[in-house]
């Protein structure tokens, strides 16, 4: 009996997987392109058509590069705070001995086991104006008035680093593996102070799994609509909420397939510069 390549093996492995990336998401990504060249009739109704008209409109737009600011400028900052806030906590989780660290880690997580949509209506409650953080604030004198937390991008970005954080937290535990305690032991061993182990050793050998949990977060970030949308109380203006608008209360099918695309291309272009990273960290 021949034995089959172990190239062609691999190959026949893949194929299940290629099979279903090409049909859930290549094929439909092909119709949403071509979806985006059609053209919107005098009643709003979609007409079949190829013209550039709906990309030259989007893309002459300040109005788009508006959006694009602000879904960067969001995704950026709350990318940012979660991977401020996950990686000390990461970072325990990843050494403690505990027994109960597999515990401690379904804990930390556990927020995604909630509806986004829970999460929002709680931290409406807690950022609101007669919310528990003004309450604080009015109470202990430093605030005369309520300090508005919420139905804006203060709201929004608080709203979506908590919501980061689980993803944030995994992504970290699973690029950890590079991190060796031997090392920051010699580097105790040598004389060298905490802080300095910490930025000579730990975080240089951590930078791998930073730039993919922070990739991951900012992919999510970007594509989030219901934080941004309740959070942002109809005042926060973003790609992934105008993506929802045109296509569900203007019912503008084209332009929302090409802000769709338009998303992709800026995701791609972030990719693109994750894998440079990536190759010049692990070098």
């Amino acid at each position: 009996m021949t034995a089959i390549p172990k190239s062609r093996s691999l190959a026949l492995l893949a194929l299940p997987a290629a099979l279903l990336i090409v049909g859930v998401y290549a094929a439909p990504m092909v119709g949403l392109g071509r979806m985006s060249f059609n053209e919107t009739g005098p009643t709003g109704a979609m007409v079949n058509a190829f013209s550039f008209d709906i990309w030259a409109q989007m893309l002459g737009d300040d109005f788009t590069w508006e959006l694009t600011l602000n879904s960067l400028w969001l995704s950026f900052v709350a990318t940012t705070a979660a991977l401020v806030l996950g990686y000390p906590l990461a970072l325990f989780l990843f050494r403690t001995e505990s027994r109960f660290r597999g515990l401690l880690i379904v804990l930390a997580v556990a927020p995604m086991l909630v509806s986004s949509v829970v999460r929002v209506f709680g931290w409406l409650a807690i950022l609101g104006d007669r919310g528990f953080i003004n309450f604080l604030l009015m109470q202990s004198g430093l605030a005369s008035a309520p300090t508005r937390l919420v139905y804006n991008l203060t709201g929004a970005a608080i709203g979506l680093t908590e919501s980061l954080m689980p993803y944030m937290i995994l992504a970290l535990l699973a690029g950890f593996g590079r991190l060796d305690r031997t090392l920051e032991e010699a580097s105790a061993s040598l004389g060298a102070p905490a802080w300095r182990t910490f930025t000579r050793v730990t975080l240089p050998l951590s930078l791998p799994a930073i730039l993919l949990g922070w990739l991951l977060c900012f992919v999510l970030a970007m594509s989030a609509y219901v934080t941004p949308k309740l959070l942002g109380g109809g005042r926060v203006f973003l790609l992934a909420t105008e993506i929802y608008d045109q296509a569900i209360t203007t019912v503008n099918w084209p332009l929302a397939a090409a802000l769709a695309l338009f998303t992709l291309v800026v995701l791609t272009l972030f990719l693109g510069t994750y894998s440079a990273l990536s190759r010049k960290v692990q070098a």
